[in-house]
């Protein structure tokens, strides 16, 4: 019995000695490899990593381009609506301006105008289609219908000039740290939509730091896009060399929901005597028009900063404006006036009329042709409306034109999709003219027309 014992003891360490041989053997083996493979998962873990903070990254950029993109197409969408409502209520605005300056004009005759409340009360009413007047601007501003008189500008000064005035309107609270580092970049801009820019956004960032007071950041840098930047790409911009604004503040910032809406017209977070919401919104519409874009980044509690990228010309010179004063002159010339609106044609034959023009007026286009065409030299000057049914103004000009063409036209639209000041005067047009329109508006476009007036 002992024995056996001792010979299962025997055998349990030879087994204990053979496993562990085989261990060891098998260490010796595969542990080199082990170890390569181990490494080889570690560097391939450690790439994935990479590669997901990439991907993390790229994501990132293309979602903020989606927005910009979704925020471009909603601007688009809303410009080509607020083109159509302008050129209706342009026509009305003209038939109120008009009617209450004939009215004045009556009235001055048996009321002696300083002490009279139907001239105060119609002074009341253009004032108030005075304000209606701007507000369609700025609506056709930010819907890029409107370009206004662009001319190589050096944007620092027009920066400069803003920034002075922005100091003059807030408080001492608000550091203004001002570093136009290019600002020689020229651009081909409206100056004074330019002055726009730099106030809205300035006001802009005001209003995020008033209770706190903060800083307002005013850059002015250069940057290429190239034919491959994304931006180029998904916004439609051209490649080349841009100015690039930035407005920065340190204020409250803004919410994820409250940046895709930012340049909306009429949007705001601020109370009803602060803001009407249409500030941001006219600024895109002169960013976009200009062919720039602007982009904002922002979180809450972080401030907020607006870019705005436009497009750099070579310098030129720029003419100065001659600064004259205008004055209504009349004449005795024989006009052919010509709109569909019969409210409006009234009320301008009515105009030239006072002013002792000779008007045949008339409310069809067709009409307007065959009269002209059976005596073209018994008038002096043609003066029509642009959307009109069945033939518009520039196809009528064009006829008139090619019967007589020495003689002056004048195109008057409250808003066309396919008309501007710049086609108007490739046709032939003489003076170009937008609703809604004033007794001086028409009387001089006539005097230019005939060559009375320098234009």
């Amino acid at each position: 019995m002992k024995r056996r014992s001792e010979e299962e003891s025997v055998r349990d360490k030879l087994r204990e000695s053979i496993i562990g041989l085989g261990e060891r053997s098998i260490r010796k083996s595969y542990y080199p490899e082990l170890q390569q493979r181990i490494a080889e998962l570690e560097r391939a873990n450690a790439d994935l990593l990479v590669e997901i903070a990439e991907r993390e990254r790229a994501e990132q950029v293309r979602d903020q381009l989606e927005i910009q993109l979704r925020q471009s197409q909603k601007m688009e969408a809303i410009g080509a609506l607020a083109g159509g409502i302008a050129h209706d209520f342009n026509n009305i605005l003209s038939a109120i301006i008009g009617y209450s300056e004939l009215a004045q004009i009556s009235v001055r005759s048996s009321c002696p105008e300083s002490n009279c409340h139907v001239i105060m009360d119609l002074q009341g009413v253009l004032q108030a289609s005075a304000r209606a007047k701007n507000l369609v601007k700025q609506i056709l501003t930010f819907s890029r219908q409107q370009t206004g008189d662009r001319k190589p500008i050096e944007i620092g000064s027009v920066i400069r000039e803003g920034l002075k005035m922005l100091r003059s309107l807030i408080p001492q609270s608000i550091e203004m740290h001002e570093n136009l580092r290019f600002a020689e970049a020229v651009v081909l801009a409206d100056p004074t939509q330019m002055h726009q820019i730099i106030m809205n956004l300035g006001t802009n960032a005001y209003h995020a730091m008033r209770e706190t007071g903060g800083i307002l950041g005013v850059e002015l840098d250069q940057v290429f896009l190239s034919r491959d930047n994304p931006q180029v790409e998904n916004l439609h911009l051209a490649p080349g060399p841009y100015a690039v604004l930035r407005v920065s503040d340190s204020g409250t910032g803004m919410e994820r929901a409250v940046l895709e809406r930012i340049f909306d017209p009429y949007y705001t977070t601020k109370d009803k005597d602060s803001g009407t919401g249409m500030g941001l919104a006219v600024v895109h519409g002169i960013v976009k028009s200009h062919g720039g874009y602007i982009a904002v980044t922002s979180e809450p509690e972080h401030g907020s900063t607006f870019q705005v990228f436009l497009p750099l010309v070579v310098r030129q010179g720029s003419a100065e404006s001659d600064g004259t004063m205008e004055k209504i002159r009349g004449g005795s010339e024989h006009l052919l006036l010509v709109d569909d609106e019969k409210a409006i044609l009234d009320i301008e034959e009515r105009m030239l009329s006072g002013l002792g023009y000779r008007v045949t007026a008339v409310s069809k286009p067709q009409q307007a042709l065959e009269i002209f065409s059976h005596d073209p030299n018994g008038f002096d000057l043609v003066m029509t409306d642009m959307t009109m049914p069945a033939m518009n103004g520039a196809q009528l000009i064009q006829e008139i034109l090619a019967i007589r063409p020495d003689i002056p036209v004048i195109l008057c639209t409250g808003f066309s999709e396919v008309m501007n000041e710049e086609k108007a005067k490739g046709i032939g047009v003489s003076q170009y003219i937008m609703k809604p329109v004033s007794r001086l508006d028409v009387a001089l476009a006539v005097q230019r027309a005939l060559g009375k007036q320098a234009a």
